[in-house]
């Protein structure tokens, strides 16, 4: 893989879309949206502590609101996209087609152009209206991919964190080492 486009937006747990990043290969090309909801989620729940992306190799941050990034037309080609987490407002926008933002019109360029895209939505309980945008968006073959994490990961957050990396890297295609059902 060359190139992934990684999305972050409002949902609690945006330390996890973080942490996807910087675990990516240093020789893939990362291309990273911040929504506006997820910067303030971040602020709150990591406590004003800045995310260094300077250490992240091979990186551009994209502006959300900038819809004529390279990654908002279907000629950039992109392997794969990953929204995590993903809230329930931008997974709708992506289930109905609405491309307000770059990381949405980047989610439907990957839908329109058959390429991988995953969502990690982040809600409990889910409600019906929410089901429905997923199964929509499974039946055209996006990967719909909660941050459920399996109790033999191991029992620290950093084990906890590790192991959903792993399931979404393997969903994507993407080589990792983690703690796998033995």
């Amino acid at each position: 893989m060359k190139r992934i486009i990684v999305g972050i937006s409002g949902a609690s747990g945006a330390r996890l879309g973080l942490r996807f990043l910087e675990s990516l290969p240093f020789e893939m090309e990362k291309y990273c949206v911040i929504s506006k909801g997820s910067k303030e989620v971040l602020r709150l729940e990591e406590g004003g502590v800045g995310f260094d992306f300077e250490k992240v190799q091979n990186l551009k941050l994209l502006d959300d609101e900038s819809l004529g990034e390279c990654i908002a037309s279907g000629s950039f080609v992109c392997e794969a996209m990953a929204v995590i987490p993903c809230s329930q407002n931008t997974l709708a926008k992506i289930a109905c087609g609405i491309c307000d933002t770059l990381l949405t019109r980047a989610a439907s360029v990957m839908i329109k152009e058959n390429r991988k895209l995953l969502l990690a939505p982040r809600e409990m309980p889910l409600s019906a209206i929410v089901l429905e945008n997923m199964l929509k968006l499974s039946r055209l073959g996006v990967r719909i991919a909660p941050p459920i994490f399996g109790y033999y990961a191991g029992n620290r957050l950093e084990d906890v964190e590790k192991f959903l990396i792993g399931k979404w890297c393997d969903n994507l295609g993407i080589p990792f080492d983690y703690q796998r059902w033995k």
